[in-house]
Formats: C-alpha cells, sequence, structure tokens
C-alpha cells in the first residue's frame, strides 16, 4: 500500500505543478485540501484562494516548472514530497528565474489526497 500511494502523490504532484504552469486553475483546486498554506521562497504566504486569485490575475505567470522529486514518505494519511524547483515565472510583472528546494504536505481526506501545504526555499 505504501508503494501504491508513494506513487499516487508523485503523480499528483506532477499533475499540480502541470495544472500550474497550464493556468488550470480548477484541477488546482481539485487537487488543493481547502486550508492550503503556500509559502513561496520569499517568505510570502498565500491561502489556496488567494494563491488562485494571483494566478486568475496573472500576478503570477508560471512559464515552466521543472520539479524532480527526490523522495516522497507516507505515514498514515500523510505524504510528505521533497524535491527541487527551477521555476520561470512573472510575478507582479517582474520575469524570474527560480531555483528552489521544495517540501509539499499531502493529507488523505475521504479517500483522496489532497496538497496542504508547499514550502519554497531558494537555493541561491
Amino acid at each position: 500500500m505504501a508503494a501504491a500511494d508513494e506513487e499516487a502523490v508523485r503523480e499528483l504532484e506532477n499533475r499540480r505543478f502541470r495544472a500550474i504552469v497550464e493556468g488550470d486553475l480548477a484541477d488546482f483546486r481539485d487537487l488543493a485540501h481547502p486550508d492550503l498554506a503556500y509559502t513561496h521562497s520569499s517568505g510570502t504566504l498565500d491561502t489556496l484562494d488567494s494563491f488562485v486569485e494571483k494566478c486568475e490575475s496573472a500576478f503570477f505567470v508560471y512559464h515552466h516548472i521543472d520539479h524532480i522529486t527526490d523522495s516522497v514518505t507516507v505515514v498514515g494519511d500523510t505524504a510528505v514530497v521533497i524535491g527541487d524547483m527551477c521555476v520561470d515565472m512573472t510575478a507582479g510583472g517582474m520575469r524570474r528565474e527560480l531555483a528552489n528546494r521544495s517540501l509539499g504536505v499531502w493529507v488523505r481526506v475521504e479517500g483522496e489526497w489532497k496538497v496542504l501545504a508547499h514550502q519554497a526555499t531558494a537555493k541561491r
């Protein structure tokens, strides 16, 4: 079961980053827990609603995200994902290239995995 859960969470991580780049915010919302805490490498914290609003208003435009998952650790109904992210984005009208370590926390709610937290930390 743990191996199947790890694989499922890996696939969901790929899906959430693809949804962000493609601007499929309905899919992103579907993957997210309502209490999502999305911490950017700048230290800014967004909720699910504020993050989606910033994407919808083009404050955040994600041109490309390379996300490499180093590990997925599943304990009960919680999964912790550690990886690297290279992000090409525009934030507040400024184009940026970011190199981050990332931590994602997923929880299983009523049989479905939902991303509860995201933390990006600048590597440089």
